[in-house]
């Protein structure tokens, strides 16, 4: 009897592809479309078609339908408000920057559609993720680059349990986005020539602030004190949810030189500018650590480390503080580690694990 594997089903190109090579594979494919935020108008949701919107439900059947495999749209709204918006909008008004993607991939898109797809019977889940999944000779399972540095995903991945990864398969990891396509376009599949989505799939305009103010209502900070690192003050700014470690553009202060947010402090409601040389460090520590390729960090190592998506990485030594957090010393200084960010741990291709970033 062939493997019962739940796709989920953005409507777009990779998961279209990742349910196809399954199929071929001989699984017996039930591809779920997750419905998280949609409450928009028609015409906003074909305009927001994005990995989640509503015009991604009508691609996704259709590429069902071409691959004849059932289709499901699961409501998972409740838990995409509480465990990705909520959040959200909490970390910005305490001054952090979050990682929505993340906080989606682990508690919405493993953790509650692998349940419901394991109480139908399945036995995996897949998705169209740019990562290959190993179990280690030391017995634990973990994500590993996919052959493409170009599009790897691992980087927003490494929450995912050992649970997780056991009922997870990723197909797509194999190949790189060329051979995706051409995959794509040679079966046939509906959207074979789909761009890719870039937004964040709630916030398909980028003004994350107006999305704060609409959600936060009243707890929507106040415009502040623009300071510099020693107190002096520089101007006002519009809130400090508009902005995040690194920022340079739409400060408006006529310094007479390049200047960027170094520090965001919400019990004073101030955002600290200074020099590019005051946004690097050396050392980062994270919290809410979990460990993939390793079960534990019991002595000081070496890893290699990235602290945001796109960020090329940097070795450092891992060294676990007595609270439990996660002490990175870098070899080399990081250009603003962003507190809220992700801190991810490579071995090699391997995701040894990773943390969120207090300071």
């Amino acid at each position: 009897m062939s493997k019962k594997v739940v796709v989920g089903l953005s409507g777009g190109v990779d998961s279209s592809v990742a349910a196809y090579l399954l199929k071929k594979e001989g699984y017996d494919v039930i591809g779920v479309t997750m419905q998280i935020w949609q409450d928009e108008e028609v015409a906003a949701q074909e305009e927001n078609g994005g990995c989640c919107g509503n015009g991604a439900v009508e691609d996704a059947r259709r590429v069902a339908e071409h691959l004849e495999i059932p289709y499901y749209v699961m409501n998972f709204k409740e838990e995409f408000r509480c465990r990705v918006m909520d959040y959200f909008v909490e970390e910005y008004l305490q001054g952090r920057t979050p990682n929505p993607c993340i906080a989606c991939n682990r508690y919405v898109k493993w953790e509650s559609l692998l349940q419901r797809s394991l109480e139908i019977g399945a036995d995996y889940i897949a998705t169209g993720h740019y990562a290959r999944i190993d179990k280690l000779p030391n017995g634990r399972m973990a994500i590993r680059n996919s052959v493409t540095a170009a599009k790897d995903q691992t980087y927003a991945l490494y929450n995912l349990t050992q649970e997780q990864l056991a009922k997870t398969l990723m197909p797509v990891g194999e190949y790189t986005k060329e051979e995706i396509r051409n995959i794509a376009i040679e079966a046939g599949i509906p959207v074979a020539h789909k761009a890719d989505s870039q937004d964040i799939c709630f916030v398909p305009d980028g003004d994350y602030a107006s999305l704060i103010e609409r959600m936060a209502g009243d707890r929507v900070p106040k415009p502040g004190n623009f300071v510099t690192v020693d107190g002096k003050v520089l101007g006002t700014h519009k809130g400090i949810t508009h902005y995040t470690i690194g920022q340079r553009r739409g400060l408006d202060l006529p310094m007479g030189e390049r200047v960027f947010v170094v520090d965001i402090r919400p019990e004073t409601n101030e955002v600290v500018i200074g020099k590019n040389e005051d946004i690097f460090t050396t050392e980062v520590v994270c919290e809410n650590v979990n460990y993939m390729a390793m079960e534990d960090l019991n002595e000081p190592r070496r890893a290699f480390a990235k602290i945001r998506y796109n960020h090329k990485g940097e070795y450092c030594m891992l060294e676990k503080l007595p609270d439990g957090k996660v002490l990175c010393r870098f070899e080399q200084p990081v250009r603003a580690a962003t507190p809220g960010q992700a801190v991810v741990f490579y071995d090699g291709e391997y995701v040894l694990g990773g943390g969120t970033i207090i300071s």
